[in-house]
């Protein structure tokens, strides 16, 4: 492996085997009531154990059940409220209620049944043998009772994910400009057409996207995700509210969610032409970005970064910005997206990591930056941002690129595709902000603003932006120094630039 001073943290990341989940089927090591998940970073796969139960996945009998009644842990607490008492199930609980009254899931607690005036009644055909009317009698009542049993559950999963809380803030007083619509799960089932396999846009470790037809035909994207934090629903609904006011052109719309489902469903606005990961990656678009595109995607994202991160009514932290979350419409306008990583269990992805969040155990609006500069790493050099096939010494893209440029080789690394246009001290400048995003240091990264500033700079103009004494230590000055001698001698040739970096 090469060495380099001042390069990237090194990650430990593992996994059992090197097949998917699907290729060892059930000779997968993972224990009774545990799960099998794809590993988001390299071959092979992780085991989990299922929701309501805590233990050790690769153990046969590992997983035990979590008792949610007598739990007194914050985290696996039950939330049965009022006159209703806590039944505790395998994997699950339900709140249960005395003989004649009902679960409410917008009141606290239980209500008193009301007969309903719409009973279907049980006509008894005389003439009809016996058995057969028996037979009628116990589907029907069979149909009756699961038809019950999902109301029950919805009722519970609705109150669980927080649903009367929501309801609550929508109803009370707070901001006019709170729009978000609460979906039912039958609704989400028709807009899937039962969530079939023709409707996914996209899945991965965290979850499924699936295309959605909403009754008036408008065409929207519904996040299924596989894990959610039941210790967390305050901060789920109170981020929901957040996110429904961000009016923002290169922001995803979130649009409202369902709260029937075991894990919530997020419904967004339908972005037509893939992610920036699919562009770069050309697996699924056999796209060319150019100089001009790219630097036009930084600055959107910069700016988008920005806007959340000071100007929006609350600030907002992203916590996982990649090119896998920032969408592409038909004219190449970048969205950000995924922002449901704010109330979830899951904490940023590796490769874009903050280094500091492994010492400190949190992200902050300087983890933003770093992740923005590794997108950026990947906009120059067309590379992904961790990847085990490269070799040793490349495979992680920030030490690697952070090498080159402090080197003066960033002719290996940049994308020919773009080395070959445009303005080679552009690239250059954007090579170095690159690096200073993701020093290891969040105190010695540029905010948001400073990069979104500099970046528009090189767009707009060849007026030179100083960065502030902070962040112009001696290896960027010695940089931008050689940049401006050879832009004043003329020599930007491919064999000038290589000779020299």
């Amino acid at each position: 492996m090469r060495e380099c001073s001042g390069g990237g943290p090194q990650v430990l990341d593992w996994s059992i085997g090197n097949q998917t989940c699907k290729q060892v089927g059930s000779a997968s090591i993972c224990g009774q009531n545990s799960v099998c998940l794809d590993s988001t970073t390299r071959t092979g796969y992780n085991c989990k154990c299922k929701a309501g139960y805590d233990g050790n996945p690769y153990l046969q009998e590992g997983c035990r059940d979590i008792n949610e009644c007598t739990n007194s842990s914050p985290i696996h607490r039950h939330n049965c409220s009022g006159s209703s008492t806590c039944v505790n199930t395998m994997g699950h609980f339900l709140c249960s209620c005395p003989s004649g009254f009902d679960l409410n899931a917008t009141a606290n607690g239980c209500m008193r049944q009301h007969k309903s005036e719409n009973h279907r009644s049980i006509i008894i055909v005389l003439g009809k043998p016996p058995s057969l009317v028996l037979n009628f009698i116990l589907c029907e009542l069979k149909r009756r009772m699961r038809h019950m049993k999902n109301i029950e559950l919805r009722k519970q999963f609705f109150e669980q994910n927080g649903g009367g809380v929501l309801r609550q803030r929508l109803s009370g007083e707070g901001p006019s400009n709170v729009d978000v619509k609460i979906f039912t799960e039958e609704g989400m089932k028709k807009a899937t057409n039962g969530y079939e396999a023709s409707r996914i846009l996209g899945q991965g470790g965290q979850g499924t996207v699936y295309k959605g037809i909403l009754p008036d035909s408008s065409v929207v994207a519904i996040k299924k995700s596989r894990l959610g934090d039941s210790s967390q629903v305050e901060q789920f609904i109170n981020e929901v509210l957040v996110l429904s006011q961000i009016n923002h052109r290169n922001v995803v719309k979130l649009l409202g969610c369902c709260l029937e489902t075991e894990v919530p469903l997020l419904v967004y606005e339908f972005v037509t032409n893939g992610t920036l990961f699919d562009h770069l990656d050309g697996s699924l678009f056999n796209s060319s970005l150019t100089w001009e595109h790219r630097l036009r995607i930084a600055i959107e994202v910069a700016g988008t970064l920005a806007y959340l991160h000071s100007s929006a009514s609350i600030p907002v932290i992203h916590r996982d910005i990649k090119t896998a979350n920032i969408l592409l419409d038909e004219n190449l306008t970048a969205k950000v997206a995924d922002f449901e990583q704010l109330t979830t269990m899951v904490q940023g992805t590796l490769g874009y990591l903050d280094p500091e969040y492994f010492t400190t155990g949190l992200l902050n609006e300087k983890s933003d930056v770093y992740s923005f500069g590794v997108v950026l790493m990947e906009l120059l050099s067309g590379q992904k941002a961790l990847c085990f096939e490269r070799p040793e010494y490349s495979r992680h893209l920030v030490s690697y690129f952070s090498c080159a440029t402090k080197e003066k080789r960033l002719n290996e690394i940049i994308d020919s595709q773009v080395m070959n246009e445009y303005n080679r001290r552009e690239i250059l400048e954007a090579a170095l902000i690159s690096v200073e995003c993701t020093r290891l240091m969040g105190e010695e990264r540029p905010r948001m603003k400073e990069v979104a500033a500099k970046l528009e700079g090189l767009r707009v103009s060849e007026t030179k932006h100083q960065w502030s004494d902070r962040y112009t230590e001696p290896r960027v000055n010695e940089q931008l120094s050689y940049v401006e001698t050879i832009s004043a001698q003329g020599d930007m040739s491919s064999s000038g630039y290589a000779s020299r970096m």
